[in-house]
């Protein structure tokens, strides 16, 4: 038996919106599966009930929730992208932070040459490294 150990993003509505970016920044990204409320949930029809795709050989689960809820994402949670070129570093996080919320600015840290962290539209932390 294998156990895995998969992160599960939660939009209201965004779901769609998010996979799109991330299948379009990623080189690697692959939509494995997408799977939509049906007109038996006229009021979610056509949003994701559950997407897989993957990105740099891990898997994501996107789903919209039929609720409204008052909690969002949170950058104490952020995924870490090791990038191989400052030029990668750099458009990568370009992206990701358009439209969102930059927490540490590209820049040369202590820890890397090339590192930025933010939040994206969506609200979801990312933090991106040179190798």
């Amino acid at each position: 038996m294998s156990t895995t150990l998969t992160p599960s993003l939660m939009f209201i509505g965004k779901a769609s919106e998010a996979v799109d970016l991330y299948t379009s920044i990623f080189d690697d990204a692959e939509l494995v599966r997408v799977d939509r409320y049906d007109a038996s949930n006229p009021e979610m029809e056509g949003q994701i009930m559950q997407a897989e795709l993957r990105l740099q050989n891990q898997t994501l689960l996107f789903t919209d929730s039929p609720d409204v809820h008052s909690f969002s994402f949170t950058p104490s949670v952020s995924f870490f992208v090791r990038c191989e070129s400052v030029e990668e570093v750099d458009r990568i996080f370009t992206a990701l932070s358009e439209g969102g919320a930059v927490m540490m600015p590209l820049d040369a840290y202590p820890f890397s040459e090339r590192f930025g962290w933010c939040n994206d539209r969506f609200g979801v932390s990312w933090q991106v490294s040179l190798t």
